[in-house]
């Protein structure tokens, strides 16, 4: 068995930030080869842990040893720039400018010319990853490389990534990403670290039994406990040296008997407001910047209920769109008809206002002081803070000084808590940790009303929606009957039958012609009346193809509906496929 060259050795780090611990006597290594990684609760330390890495903070106690001469390649959370760079700048500050360029195309930044501070976040955190990738490392350290990536961007980097040789400790919260590039996960927990040698299904797997035992321990030491309580007021008369380690000892079972895993798996059964019949309807709506169309005489009509999917490559008019809903910009042509019980709740990509001297529970209160849960159950501002795992302390911390993350999910609450019967959410999992994703994934589930969600996490999608608007640019809207797995596996289907097409067309193209010193064959009278009735049926084919996708993406269906359409959809194509290169055949002779 290979022995895999260690990169990477940490020992022992410990890490407070005023008197909060983040984490206490972490050691880990990196191998050769290794994709880690690294999952936390927000605010457990992993971008910390990362500035440490890179030499941009200080532990407090513990080392960190490096191969000689590896080459780091970081990519921080949010990357900095120095002003009045434009972003050829930039590459000219890289050793291999001409990758880099390369790398930024694919990441679509064409314009080098610009100042990068002129640049948004998301394309900041794009020409930082380009500069990373093209230096070509020995050992990357990427702290969310896929936010504010679209999905084509995402599946590049996936691909870049799964390259043997890379070697790699991330921080992610996409879980398809997570699962189908990191070979290790390693979990910032209780100030600890935990170590799984596998994907995140296993990850998943591994940590349930690890709580689940760890659940068991803590019974035991509670039993031992309440013993050890019993005797310390009995107050015994005679204390001599082992009485006195037992009572020494009584501190530290007192303190492993209240310990507890935070559940993040917390059920509730979501109460909404009354919603009506209507909900919306999009009658002939435009809109266009320029060139760039967004909506071309768009029509549809929302059904109660509804849970929609948004996606699409950046640029495309997603988060226009939601606007236009809710009224905050204007078509250029039609409206939007909303129904008179319609509630928004809104979760934009700007995120929480800024609250300086205010804290969490304070924000929180201004909205509401209790949720109803609806069956006469309620929970108080506070407890909603819990369930979202704010903790009682730090629903007093003020909220200026959250990290980002923690950011993030104190505004998601106050969208929540708003109590709306329409959920507009616009990339609500940008910074969100994966703990978090799982509640509002669960808590979306249980929804009693209507759901639009703008998104690149494919994994987030799958769970909460039922199918996709998926915006293809100068107006061109797909209504996809399916999560995003089940459009990806069609879109992939599709693309490999096409590719497969065109090689027969090009292959019996291309044979060589047998006997040519010969008098060339003719059609028999049987194979002319084929060919007669193949270019008969082709047009026939086509315009039933046509009808297919129009009924599939233009109405609302059931289920079996659905299934049936798709199934002659297919039919036909795998027909139209045989009998284009039956008649090709027959053409050539």
């Amino acid at each position: 068995m290979a022995v895999l060259t260690p990169y990477l050795q940490a020992d022992q780090l410990t890490k407070s930030v005023g008197d909060k611990v983040l984490f206490r006597n972490l050691s880990f290594g990196i191998a050769e080869g290794q994709r880690v990684a690294l999952v936390a609760r927000n605010g457990a330390g992993k971008s910390t842990l990362l500035d440490i890495l890179t030499g941009n903070g200080e532990a407090d106690s513990g080392t960190i040893t490096f191969r000689k001469d590896l080459r780091v390649g970081y990519l921080p959370q949010r990357p900095y720039f120095d002003k009045d760079m434009s972003v050829a700048d930039v590459c000219a500050q890289h050793k291999d400018g001409a990758e880099m360029r390369r790398v930024l195309t694919q990441l679509k930044i064409t314009d080098l010319g610009q100042n990068v501070h002129t640049l948004s976040g998301g394309q900041q955190k794009r020409v930082a990853l380009a500069a990373v990738l093209a230096d070509l490392p020995d050992l990357l350290l990427l702290d969310e490389p896929t936010n504010h990536l679209d999905l084509d961007m995402v599946e590049w980097l996936e691909k870049r990534l799964q390259r043997a040789g890379v070697t790699l400790l991330m921080v992610t919260h996409d879980r398809y990403f997570l699962d189908r590039v990191c070979s290790d996960i390693i979990e910032i927990d209780q100030q600890q670290l935990f170590a799984y040698h596998g994907n995140y299904a296993y990850y998943l797997d591994k940590r349930a039994a690890r709580m689940e035992a760890f659940d068991a321990e803590t019974e035991k030491y509670r039993n031992l406990y309440r013993t050890e309580l019993e005797w310390m007021h009995r107050m015994p008369q005679a204390r001599g040296h082992k009485a006195q380690y037992r009572i020494d000892n009584f501190k530290q079972i007192e303190e492993r008997a209240t310990e507890s895993w935070r559940n993040e798996q917390m059920r509730l059964e979501v109460q909404s407001t009354y919603i009506g019949s209507k909900i919306f309807e999009a009658k002939s709506v435009s809109k266009a910047y320029g060139d760039r169309i967004i909506l071309q005489d768009f029509n549809y009509t929302f059904a109660r209920y509804e849970r929609l999917g948004i996606i699409g490559n950046n640029g495309t008019g997603k988060s226009t769109f939601l606007k236009m809903l809710l009224g905050i910009e204007q078509p250029d042509k039609g409206r939007f008809d909303i129904g008179e019980t319609v509630r928004f709740g809104y979760y934009s990509q700007a995120g929480l206002p800024e609250y300086a001297g205010k804290k969490v529970i304070d924000i929180v209160r201004d909205i509401a002081e209790f949720i109803d849960l609806g069956n006469g159950k309620r929970l108080s501002a506070s407890q909603f803070l819990q369930h979202f795992l704010f903790s009682p302390q730090q629903q007093y911390d003020y909220a200026d000084k959250l990290s980002g993350g923690e950011r993030q999910r104190l505004y998601l609450c106050t969208v929540l808590l708003q109590n709306p019967n329409f959920l507009v959410l616009d990339e609500p999992t940008n910074d969100l940790d994966i703990p978090t994703l799982n509640i509002l994934e669960e808590w979306l589930r249980q929804f009693k009303g209507c759901l639009i969600v703008v998104s690149h996490d494919r994994y987030f999608m799958d769970k909460v929606v039922e199918h996709l608007f998926v915006f293809h640019g100068q107006g061109n809207i797909q209504d996809f009957p399916g999560n995003y797995t089940q459009y990806r596996e069609q879109r992939d289907s599709q693309a490999v039958a096409s590719e497969e097409t065109e090689q027969r067309r090009a292959s019996s193209q291309s044979k060589p012609r047998l006997n040519d010193d010969k008098k060339p064959r003719r059609l028999s009278y049987k194979e002319q009346q084929e060919l007669q009735a193949l270019e008969q049926e082709l047009p026939l084919l086509e315009d039933e193809k046509k009808a297919l996708e129009q009924r599939l993406s233009g109405e609302t269906l059931t289920a079996d509906e659905v299934a049936r359409l798709s199934a002659r959809y297919q039919e036909v194509q795998n027909l139209l496929d045989e009998k284009e290169m039956r008649w090709l055949e027959l053409s050539e002779i």
